[in-house]
This record gives C-alpha cells, sequence and structure tokens, in this order.
C-alpha cells in the first residue's frame, strides 16, 4: 500500500503533522523509533515543566508564613517522587498523542525511518528486521538531540544533559551548569530551589542572553538573590572528573578559577537529528548542519520536506507545530501564507517567568528604527503583589513613526500566559493606542500590559 504521506518522527512537528493530513483525508504513517510524542513530551517541555510545578510548590510551601499561614514541621523535597510524578505525567500525554492518533485513523510504525528514494523509506526495527513502505510525499520530523561539547564529553554519570537531569534520583549537593539558555537556566532554577548549590556559567555577557538586555539583566539579579552563583563572559575549559568530585576549569576576565562539584550538566544547545536518515545518499541539500528548505518546508528533492529542529527556524515546539500545519496544508493544495518568523513568541519558565516576541531593543537600534519603549513594573501591580510575586515587568517596543509594535518583552509571575496578547496585536498591526484603549480587567497581571503601553505616550496611570 502507497500512503499519501509518510512522516518520519513523531515529536511536536511529525505528531501534528500527521493528525492534520488525517484531517484533510490522507493516509498517514508515522515512523517512530522511541516514545510517541518526542523529546518535548516525553523529554522536554512537558516533564521539565512538572519539576518546576514541584520546586514551585516547595518555595511556596517554604515561604508560607509570608501568607499568614502557619505550618508544623519542615518541608522538605523528595528528588525520587518529584522526578516519578514528572515521568507519569509524560507518560500520559505520550498516551493521548497515542489516543489521537487512533482517533485519527493514522498508522504507526515502529522503527529508525530511513530515505531510499523520493517516495520510499527504509524502516528497521528493533530487532534490526527491515522493510520498505512508500509515499508520494515524505515529511522528516526527527528533532534534534543535546549538543555535546568536544572538550566536555557528556558520560551520564558526571557530566550530563537534560535527559539525565530529569532523572536524578539524589539532589546533588552542588551543581555546575554550562549555558543559560532556556535549558540552562531553567535545570538552574530548579536545583537550586530544592537546594542544590548551582553555579551558572555564560559565555556572553549575560545570562539567557537571546532575551532582551534589560530582562536577561533582571534574570541574573532574580538568580543571584537566590543565591544562584552566576557567572558571565566565562568559558568552560575543562572538567576533571578523576575524583570524587569534578573539578572545573574556567576563564574569565578574572582569569582562571576552578570549582568543585559533583555534577556538571551541559546545556549549550542542541544537535539536528540528521545522520543516517538517508539525506546525503538521495542528495537532500544541507547547510550548517541543518536541512535546506523552501518557505514551504520542501527540500531541493520532489516529494521529500522537512519541519522543526532539522531546519533553520527557531528550535521551539510551537513553531514545528505552525510549520507542521502549514507544510501539509501546503501539499494538500491549501492557498497558506508562510510563516512569518519575526512573531514567534518565546518562553523561558523559570521563576520569574520571561516571555518575548519580535524585536529587542537591541535589534531595533542595529536595524535603524526610529522606535519608543513603554515600561510598567510588576511592583506596581496589585496583583503581582497580592501574589508575592512583584518581580519583574513589562516592556513594549512601538515604532515611533507608525506606532505599530515591533517587539514586546515580559518578565514576572505567570507572562509565559500573557504573551499571546501581544503575538496577535503584533500579527494584526496593532499600534500603541489599540493597547492602551483595549480594557484589561482589574487586577490583574495583563494589566501590566496595558499600562506598559500607556507609558510609552506618556499616558500612564499607576506610576
Amino acid at each position: 500500500m502507497e500512503y499519501d504521506i509518510i512522516i518520519i518522527g513523531s515529536g511536536p512537528g511529525g505528531y501534528v503533522a500527521a493528525i492534520r493530513a488525517s484531517q484533510l483525508g490522507m493516509n498517514v504513517a508515522v515512523v517512530e523509533k522511541a516514545e510517541l510524542g518526542g523529546v518535548c513530551l516525553n523529554w522536554g517541555c512537558i516533564p521539565t515543566k512538572s519539576l518546576l510545578k514541584s520546586a514551585q510548590v516547595y518555595n511556596y510551601i517554604s515561604n508560607a508564613n509570608e501568607y499568614g499561614i502557619e505550618t508544623e514541621g519542615v518541608a522538605k523535597p523528595n528528588l525520587t517522587k518529584i522526578v516519578e510524578r514528572s515521568r507519569a505525567i509524560a507518560e500520559r500525554m505520550s498516551n493521548g498523542v497515542q489516543y489521537l492518533f487512533k482517533k485519527n485513523k493514522i498508522e504507526l510504525i515502529n522503527g529508525f525511518g530511513k530515505l531510499i528514494s523520493n517516495s520510499i523509506v527504509e524502516v528497521t526495527d528493533e530487532t534490526g528486521n527491515k522493510k520498505n513502505i512508500s509515499a508520494k510525499n515524505i515529511i522528516l520530523a526527527t528533532g534534534a538531540r543535546s549538543r555535546n561539547l568536544p572538550n566536555i564529553p557528556q558520560d551520564g554519570t558526571k557530566i550530563i544533559g537534560y535527559r539525565k537531569a530529569l532523572t536524578l534520583t539524589q539532589i546533588p549537593e552542588s551543581m555546575v551548569i554550562i549555558g543559560s539558555g532556556a535549558i540552562g537556566s531553567e535545570f538552574a532554577y530548579f536545583y537550586n530551589s530544592i537546594g542544590t548549590k548551582v553555579t551558572l556559567i555564560e559565555y556572553m555577557s549575560y545570562v539567557v542572553p537571546n532575551e532582551d538586555e534589560e530582562v536577561s539583566k533582571q534574570l541574573g539579579r532574580s538568580f543571584k538573590k537566590n543565591k544562584v552563583s552566576v557567572m558571565v563572559d566565562s568559558s568552560v575549559e575543562s572538567v576533571d572528573k578523576s575524583g570524587d568530585k569534578c573539578i572545573v576549569t574556567v576563564k574569565s576576565k578574572k582569569g582562571i578559577e576552578r570549582i568543585e562539584t559533583d555534577i556538571v550538566l551541559s546545556a549549550v544547545g542542541i544537535t539536528p537529528n540528521i545522520e543516517n536518515i538517508g539525506i546525503e545518499e538521495i542528495g537532500i541539500e544541507t547547510e550548517k548542519g541543518k536541512i535546506k528548505v523552501d518557505e514551504f518546508y520542501k527540500t531541493n528533492i520532489n516529494g521529500i520536506y522537512a519541519i522543526g529542529d532539522i531546519i533553520n527556524t527557531p528550535a521551539l515546539a510551537h513553531v514545528a507545530s505552525a510549520e507542521a500545519i502549514t507544510c501539509v496544508e501546503k501539499i494538500a493544495g491549501i492557498e497558506v501564507k508562510p510563516i512569518d518568523y519575526t512573531n514567534i513568541p518565546g518562553c523561558t519558565f523559570t521563576i520569574p517567568e520571561i516571555a518575548s516576541v519580535g524585536m529587542t531593543e537591541k535589534t531595533a537600534t542595529e536595524a535603524g528604527i526610529d522606535f519608543k519603549i513603554g515600561k510598567f513594573p510588576f511592583t506596581a501591580s496589585g496583583k503581582a503583589t497580592t501574589a508575592g510575586e512583584n518581580e519583574g515587568f513589562a516592556k513594549l517596543i512601538f515604532d515611533n513613526n507608525t506606532n505599530k509594535l515591533i517587539g514586546a518583552h515580559l518578565i514576572g509571575a505567570n507572562v509565559t500566559e500573557m504573551i499571546t496578547e501581544l503575538v496577535l496585536s503584533k500579527k494584526l498591526d496593532a499600534d500603541g493606542h489599540d493597547l492602551i484603549k483595549s480594557i484589561h480587567p482589574h487586577p490583574t497581571m495583563s494589566e501590566a500590559i496595558m499600562e506598559a503601553a500607556a507609558a510609552a505616550y506618556n499616558e500612564v496611570i499607576h506610576i
């Protein structure tokens, strides 16, 4: 039997592509060598948020007196149970995808998929048996894995990646985390919260270096307040793991420093999974380790498409899902618009949370745009203050010539739930006064968006 579409990989790109294709009447097969849902559901987005929620609950209990709640005894984290909860949630979400596959009559083929031609995929199962399946179209959605630094290879014991960090059974006394992007910063918050002495090392000048500089500085202050040791403008030269502890050699502007730690977490990004899937044999073009595609995700080989972390777009689950839908609808002959990559929200689930979209102050300056900025601190927010979480601010950037929103940067409690308003505003070309005149409910965190817009036009009320 020939399928309409074969999808290799079942992460947030692959499984969404499969469901949308089925909805459009296509006969779909998905090839997956591991758990349904890919890294995101099983080893990324979902289980990490479970860990972070456990840390947040522990912090609430530990600081209950601040809310007028008296507790008896001392609360303590049980990492084994925290991890068990995280793994159970990941399994539940993966089972949810399995249900959706059955509901949408999608065939799941377990095994490793490799391209043989532009219409044939060879599937090797766990016993080594091979079989070929064919389709009119093939979508590659093979995702990515933790990047390994050549001078600091992961051994899974003393030098670990994010997968192992999700399943430790004992709380380390100390941990050095290399890289302060979303993964590194989230684990820094989690392990620091449950009692680990954390040192966060960042090569760039600020933590979360892709964010607006003011947001990065705010998170850096928050980390330091919570006794996370932050080293910026620093690089890890080597790790000596010959003894009971690791000795991490760090080069900074101050010189060479050696840090003793129980465990090192390498969180320096990801590597696309494009090896051994047949792309070289059939001539699919790559560039800088990623597959080249057009605006609708077609490769240079007719009938083969690629989405998600293996192409040169933001490596985010929601981006992969959006690419999946656009790609499948284009294959189906639906008139679709290319994705606007200037309007992709990013979220980091530390405490305080970070959410952003569009240009930073630095990129707007470098682009020569005449702009105005409005900021509103959560210290002036009634809702944030009553919640005892008034760290951070909302920062909006508007084009001075058009008054259109070109960037939004939030750091504070629950701001990841607020960013969509700004994504939609940007998509609809809202200007500052559209936000000011949109009545926001009181008391809510979202009022900060209205107030930040008002601040840009010298109309702010509450500061």
